[in-house]
Formats: C-alpha cells, structure tokens, sequence
C-alpha cells in the first residue's frame, strides 16, 4: 500500500465516527437510551464521548495527508485563502444548523461542533504550514498545559476561587461574559463548545497531525502500526495519569481528556488501517466508507432532518399535537417494542436510511466537498 494514495482506513474511521454521531444524536426518546449511548454527566468518559475528539483527531490526520507536500512552498496567500474558506464554509454550516428553521440572530447559539471543528483546522492547518513537528509537539504542550494552569490556578471572577463545576468554573465565566444569550440553550450560561475549552481542542488536531506524519515517516506497515499502538498506549496512561488530579471531562475538554481521547483514536486508527488498508479486509467496511466519504454532507443532512421532524406538528388523534418525530416512533417502532429497544431501533433505522442515500451517492460519485 502506498500512502500518497488515498488512506482507505481514514475514510472507515471517519465513517464509523459520524455514523456513531447519528446514531447517539437521534434515539427515538431521550427518555430511554442504553447507557454507553449517553454523555457522562460530568467528569468521566463514555464510548459516545469519544465521537467528537475522534473527528478533530481525523481532521489532524487529514491534514497532514492534504498538506503534507505544501510544506517546502510554506504558506502561501493562495493557500491561505483556500483554509480560510474551507473554516468559514465549516463554521457557517454550524451557524446555519443553529439558526434552522427560525433564523433569530438574537439568540442563536454561536458555539458548536462544526464551529469548534472549523477552528481546529484553521490553526491547526496554520501550524502545519508554519512549523515542523518538533515545534508542534512543543505547542500542544503548551497548550494543554496553559489550559491546566488556567482551569486549575486562576481565579473565577464573581465565583472566587478556581473550580471545575459546570457553570462557575473560568470557561463558563468566559463564555457567558463574551456570548451572553448566545450559549447551549440547555444551560444558558455555559458552553460543551466553548471558547477557553477551544484551546486544549486544538491540541487534538496537533495530535493527529503527527499521527499522519508518524503514517508517512515509517514504512514497515507492522512497525507503523506497532508504533501507533505503542504511543497511543503511552497518551492513555498519560491521560488516565493527569485525570487524578484535572479529571477527564468531555465538557472542559480537560488536558487528560485530550490525552486519553487521542491515544484510543490513534489506536483504533491503527487497527483500521492494519485490516484495511495492509491486510485488504474491507467487505465489512464499505458502509462506513460511504459514510467518511460524504461526511460534511450527512452530518448537515442529519441535523436538518432531525429537526424538520421534531418541529412538524401533525394531529395525535386525540385533539391535540405531536411532532412528526413521535408520531413515526410511536406507531412504527414503541408500539411494538420495549421503550429502550424501540429507541435505538429507530436510530439504527435513520443510519441505515442515510447509509443507503449515501450508498447511491458513491455509486454515482456524488461527493460533497467544501
């Protein structure tokens, strides 16, 4: 295999991670999910929250394989300007899902994933262009452990003393002192996507990069991946390590988080890529190959649906109304089924549904691309 062509694996990886975004994204109720589908409370890390680090971790990756022969040119205008659209296309597709369908500037929420994931490529694309990888392994250091210092050591205006609980610690001050009314409608006064949490997320992206370079740089497919699951090993007992005292949490998007996240995704990339693009075993994977090959467009996609369903009103026969979303769960999958079952069943049935839309897509080689 050789790898200036397409990496078939990171296609699958990405695939799997937006797939498992749609799947956790859209239970039938809330009110009836099977645990490792649900966010940790707080501090803590379950496989749903590994869905977003995984995607800043793969646009690290692509990076490098986008870029990785632009380094000798450095950063050009001309490149310059194609990064700063492809992150202002990015972010305005999180605005837009945001806004859809009441369009009130006044209280849209201005954070968000594709927000965050926008901004993670710009500097981290900056820096690919701008610094080699020793420097950058030095930035994502710094980064994270400014952040730590910052989290941990800083007092919290209004509050006092540094802590980490939702709603008093320093990003949730930051946040709500700069984007007052324009925060995740759940808490109103912070942010999952905020704007001081950015900052260790860019330390994601870093990570990826160097695993792409890591990707180029050994040729022995078993030593490259003995290598990744070597390092990748390493992040998570770091991450696990600094949890003890800056505890793993998805929301802050702590130092240890990032560590922990990044080495299980450097695994599991690893493990893609031995049975995919060294060994060739791919017949389970082509689904998921859709998927990663279409992902801007079907997490859009997804979103818009999900909400055209949940704010249709139709008659629930009894006088009064309920959203569309319910009356198809109700009548095609709870009247039937076990709640907690009948949930994920309808998921399931939503990620087939677009798997087979994106199916007929690759088959006409329909490719969204930003």
């Amino acid at each position: 295999m050789k790898l200036n062509d397409r990496l078939e694996s990171l296609d699958v990886f990405r695939g799997i991670t937006v797939a498992s975004m749609i799947l956790v994204n859209n239970p039938g109720t809330w009110e009836h999910i099977y645990s490792p589908l649900r966010h940790a409370p707080w501090n803590g890390c379950t496989p749903t929250d590994l869905i977003f680090p995984f995607f800043l971790f793969i646009v690290g990756v692509s990076i490098h394989f986008a870029y990785q022969y632009k380094t000798s040119e450095g950063l050009t205008q001309k490149v310059f300007l194609k990064i700063l659209r492809r992150t202002l296309i990015i972010f305005g597709l999180g605005l837009f899902l945001s806004l859809f369908p009441k369009f009130d500037f006044s209280v849209v929420r201005i954070p968000g994933v594709l927000q965050r994931i926008s901004i993670v490529f710009f500097f981290s694309s900056i820096l690919y262009l701008t610094t080699g990888w020793l420097a950058q392994i030095r930035i994502a250091v710094l980064l994270l452990f400014v952040y730590y210092i910052l989290m941990n050591f800083v007092p919290v205006p209004g509050f006092g003393e540094p802590n980490l609980e939702p709603g008093t610690n320093l990003g949730a001050w930051l946040d709500y002192t700069i984007l007052e009314g324009h925060l995740w409608v759940q808490s109103k006064t912070w942010d999952p996507e905020g704007l001081l949490s950015t900052v260790p997320a860019i330390g994601t992206g870093i990570i990826g990069m160097l695993t792409g370079k890591l990707f180029t740089e050994i040729k022995d497919p078993a030593k490259r991946v003995s290598w990744l699951f070597f390092i990748g090993a390493i992040l998570i007992v770091l991450g696990l390590g600094w949890g003890l005292f800056f505890p793993i949490n998805k929301s802050l998007w702590t130092s240890s988080f990032v560590l922990y996240t990044a080495g299980i995704a450097m695994q599991f990339l690893a493990a893609c890529h031995w049975l995919i693009d060294v060994h060739g075993v791919k017949a389970w994977s082509k689904p998921f190959t859709w998927y990663g090959m279409n992902a801007i467009f079907v997490f859009v996609a997804s979103g818009l649906i999900a909400k055209i369903l949940i704010r249709t009103k139709v008659d629930d026969g009894a006088g009064g109304e309920i959203s569309l979303w319910t009356l198809i769960y109700n009548n095609a999958f709870e009247s039937w089924l076990a709640p907690i079952n009948a949930s994920i069943l309808f998921a399931l049935t939503l990620v087939s549904l677009f798997g087979l839309l994106l199916w007929w897509m690759h088959k006409k080689k329909i490719f969204i691309k930003i």
